[in-house]
């Protein structure tokens, strides 16, 4: 596993010191930084590392919804949005909300902070916000942060309580490949795919329990480890072939083991 920075659970600064980045978020779409942003990061995504995708088509074009990956990397982010049109909007950890040209450009990107290690009722209410009054693209990911072991981690009852009270519908993401971002300084670069699974929706719980929260964020992430698993047997190539021949994700899940790269 490449080396990873110890991980700061919390905050040391206040919550009032995010303030204005939720008041941004809640007020502002992400504005001309955003299509910017997009711009510059799209040629290393595609040419280094080999971005494509599968089953974008499952993003709707308008409307809120909840994107829903799993994460290695902070490519992660432009891996997922750089095949939807839409402006993806991002929670992002507070501990990024660092560097002051970095939080320019979250900023105007409309990325906002969750405080991990706190209950964070500010970041819950900008995500409801953005999904219920913007009908916003939302990204969150259901690990609550980065992977610290090349695998996939066990999920939290975030994306599960945000899912219950808005009756967003989520859509599972598999981003493969990324565990391997780390290595570029050896100029090795992995190819990556990003799987957007099909919806899938759940009926509004105005005051769901953490259990109810955590019942619907493991649905979710099984989903995901699902796409993650036939990525990793069978490849990029092979869960195409399995769809194409099939009929949507039913026959991905039925790809025949002998199938390869």
């Amino acid at each position: 596993m490449p080396d990873i920075k110890p991980q700061v659970y919390k905050d040391p600064r206040p919550a009032e010191y995010f303030d204005r980045f939720h008041e941004r978020s809640r007020t502002h779409e992400p504005d001309w930084v955003y299509d910017l942003a997009r711009i510059v990061v799209t040629p290393p995504c595609l040419a280094m590392y080999r971005l494509r995708a599968i089953g974008a088509e499952n993003v709707p074009r308008t409307g809120p919804v909840i994107l829903a990956p799993n994460h290695f990397s902070q490519w992660d982010h432009f891996f997922a949005g750089v095949y939807i049109r839409r402006k993806v909007r991002f929670m992002a950890k507070s501990q990024l909300f660092s560097n002051p040209v970095i939080q320019w450009i979250f900023f105007h990107g409309g990325a906002f902070p969750v405080r991990r290690g706190y209950q964070d009722e500010e970041a819950f209410k900008t995500a409801f916000t953005i999904l219920e009054r913007q009908q916003g693209c939302m990204l969150m990911y259901p690990e609550g942060g980065r992977s610290r072991t090349g695998g996939l981690g066990e999920p939290r009852p975030g994306v599960g309580r945000i899912a219950l009270q808005t009756g967003v519908p989520v859509i599972p993401v598999a981003i493969h490949g990324s565990v391997g971002v780390r290595k570029w300084r050896k100029l090795r670069f992995p190819k990556v795919t990003v799987q957007y699974g099909e919806p899938m929706a759940f009926g509004v719980v105005a005051e769901p329990t953490r259990d109810q929260q955590l019942e619907v964020a493991t649905q979710i992430f099984e989903r995901v480890r699902e796409m993650y698993d036939r990525l990793e047997a069978h490849g990029r190539r092979g869960v195409i072939k399995a769809l194409r021949e099939g009929i949507g994700e039913r026959a991905e899940r039925k790809l025949p083991a002998g199938q390869h790269r």
